[in-house]
């Protein structure tokens, strides 16, 4: 027999860890067209599947270990889960966590008894602070991912899964970060069930499992290139242990746009009137995905596990308002029209019995003038081309749904342009998102740059958002990029945006 087979067959976790159900989910097979079933592991104790890994490891530690305590560096559900290990089994537990971790996980995790330590600003610093701690304080490290115990914890999930179902199976889609999960399950499903499909999913801007499995090896992901809006999965490089079960199981990895998890996430929501976390949405908005560019798949029920739900309630805001681009219920159009009397009545004559979301418009001076308007749509080209033709056949429009710019920013702040403003630079910037963040901000960039526009919007999220314009020469912008550059930040230029030219 497998040895990691053996070991989740002999994970004794179930006095704390919950079977969780295996539910339909009528709206989303409706949907989708073929039938769903989800994997609840935000119904755990902790709201994620994470202690089910955390406390195989844990509880077979030795007692002179357990005495000692134990250390680990997490994101936030591993931390809740090694909490509660900690607690159920008595063991000293410290955390170390990024100073950018939401508050509902720090919380969580220090209702639990645990000893937090805040350090850096991602993963890797945290990582390295507690494996320094548990050599120099003889602490046991509980790794989030890359450990056989972890994997085998996880891997219940399959065995779950397999007892739960009635009827075949098609394919298992996975939520991946550091890759525990995936080989945990599909370590379990392959060995009886060879022909169930697994399917890895991944946000597109942290998709350490698809470049390793591209690559044939691990790769590390640039740090100021990983998008951290699925913190929970955030994850630069996956683990040696999952990497080498996942090229040998997991049949396919998909990748997921924000908004096709913000969508995910409402689908979730109107099946099981629960809000997922981002991670945890990541393997519905890939079941999605996956069905939408091959609609026969293969034969049987389709499986998403939902893997967590902790989320700070503050980005929910921001999570509902990209969930209609994900789900292409609403379009986002640039619009200009004439500058004259009558010619705004013309515009929404046009557009008919249409239900309109957003209508952004400022007098900017004689000729034309530039509209944003957002209109829902049922989420099929057949709604959206007739009143594309429509208003195309009249106004020149410019379609910015998929605009980051504009879904961003521009819909928030739509005020018109300066006439004398000459020499300016715009860019759009993503930074650690804390307390002080964005005097931190404007510290680092310095005070040689004058600023021309500024729009900042806390959305609750590990990282704050901001587009900033900045007047001066071509020499000056290419010393602010390097100046944002050298301190880390994600950024992007986007003097060149569509939207920009319209409405900034």
């Amino acid at each position: 027999m497998d040895k990691t087979i053996r070991k989740i067959l002999e994970a004794d976790i179930y006095d704390l860890v919950q079977e969780t159900p295996l539910t339909k989910a009528p709206r989303l097979s409706a949907k989708v067209g073929r039938g769903v079933l989800l994997k609840r592991e935000d119904l755990q104790e902790i709201f994620s599947f994470k202690v089910r890994g955390a406390y195989n490891l844990m509880r077979q530690l030795p007692h002179a270990a357990r005495v000692r305590g134990v250390i680990t560096a997490s994101a936030g559900n591993h931390a809740q889960g090694v909490a509660l290990a900690g607690q159920t089994l008595n063991i000293p537990v410290t955390i170390v966590m990024g100073v950018n971790t939401p508050a509902i996980k720090r919380d969580a995790v220090k209702a639990r008894g645990a000893k937090i330590k805040l350090v850096g600003e991602n993963y890797d610093a945290a990582a390295a602070h507690a494996a320094q701690l548990a050599r120099e304080r003889g602490l046991t490290l509980v790794p989030p991912f890359d450990h056989e115990d972890v994997i085998a914890g996880q891997g219940t999930i399959g065995m779950e899964i397999l007892r739960q179902v009635r009827g075949p199976v098609g394919s298992i889609f996975v939520p991946v970060g550091g890759g525990g999960l995936i080989a945990g399950v599909a370590s379990y499903v392959k060995a009886l069930r060879p022909e169930v499909k697994i399917i890895g999913v991944e946000a597109e801007g942290s998709a350490g499992m698809t470049e390793a499995l591209r690559a044939g090896r691990r790769v590390k992901l640039p740090a100021q290139t990983l998008d951290q809006f699925a913190d929970g999965t955030a994850v630069r490089q996956v683990g040696a242990k999952p990497f080498n079960i996942a090229r040998r199981l997991v049949d396919e990895m998909i990748t997921v746009s924000i908004d096709e998890i913000c969508a995910a996430i409402r689908d979730i929501f109107e099946d099981t009137r629960v809000i997922s976390e981002p991670a945890g949405a990541l393997a519905v908005a890939g079941l999605k995905k996956w069905v939408g560019q091959a609609p026969d798949g293969a034969e049987g029920q389709d499986i998403a596990v939902v893997s967590g739900a902790n989320i700070n309630f503050d980005r929910l805001r921001h999570i509902s308002e990209r969930t209609s681009f994900g789900a292409k219920t609403e379009l986002l159009l640039g619009v200009t029209i004439p500058e004259k009397p009558g010619s705004f009545l013309a515009f929404c004559k046009t557009l008919g019995r249409q239900n309109i979301t957003e209508f952004n418009y400022r007098y900017f001076g004689e000729g034309d003038a530039q509209v944003l308007v957002g209109i829902e749509t049922g989420g099929s080209q057949g709604e959206r081309r007739p009143l594309l033709k429509r208003l195309t056949k009249r106004y020149p429009v410019t379609e910015l749904s998929d605009n980051e710019l504009a879904v961003l920013h521009v819909r928030h702040m739509v005020g018109g342009r300066s006439p004398t403003l000459e020499s300016e630079s715009l860019y759009r910037v993503e930074f650690p998102e804390r307390p002080g963040a964005l005097l931190n901000f404007l510290e680092g960039l310095g005070g040689e740059h004058n600023i021309t526009l500024f729009h900042y919007r806390n959305h609750g999220a590990a990282f704050g958002r901001v587009l900033i314009g900045l007047q001066g020469a071509e020499h000056q912008s290419k010393a602010l990029a390097r100046r944002l550059q050298s301190i880390g930040y994600r950024f992007w230029e986007e003097s060149e945006n569509p939207a920009r030219d319209l409405f900034l």
